[in-house]
């Protein structure tokens, strides 16, 4: 059985002494460190967790961003192609109008020149009509009779022949 004795006394009693000494010197402030430690891990739960709605209100902003640049790029892709068939529609069509004024010129000229030459053709045969008929007909008719003749004979070869050249 036990036996109590004053040593067993002695010892609660330095034991209920320890605990009160260790009370007041090292559970309190072990508790506080504790509880500072806590709170500590609390804010820096609760900051993180602040900082990752912040991370992913940043992200979708930036998602947002990237989309709106997406676009703003494929606006700017479109516009320039569009200026780019607009210039080339118009080179095209300026080159259309130059071909058909070089076409209106080179026809314009070709007439000017089968004038030019019909008058030139017209000239010397009436200079060979006028050689050969003054030869054959030797100072019978006056030269204005000749030239006459000669003349209304080419302007009805003109109007048969040369009109169709």
């Amino acid at each position: 059985m036990i036996d109590i004795n004053s040593t067993l006394i002695a010892q609660i009693l330095n034991f209920l002494v320890l605990v009160v000494i260790l009370r007041a010197v090292a559970y309190k402030p072990i508790v506080k460190v504790i509880e500072a430690r806590e709170k500590k891990i609390k804010e820096t739960l609760d900051q993180a967790d602040m900082d990752r709605r912040a991370a992913e209100n940043i992200l979708a902003e930036n998602k947002a961003k990237l989309a709106a640049a997406g676009k703003k790029a494929e606006d700017i892709i479109e516009k320039a192609e569009k200026a780019a068939r607009d210039a080339r529609d118009a080179s095209i069509e300026a080159t259309k109008r130059e071909i058909e004024q070089m076409k209106k010129a080179a026809a314009e000229e070709i007439e000017r020149d089968r004038l030019k030459m019909t008058e030139s053709l017209k000239s010397e045969v009436v200079a060979l009509s006028m050689a050969a008929a003054g030869k054959i007909i030797e100072k019978n008719l006056s030269e204005k009779d000749n030239e006459s003749i000669v003349k209304s004979f080419i302007d009805k070869l003109d109007s048969k022949k040369l009109g169709d050249l």
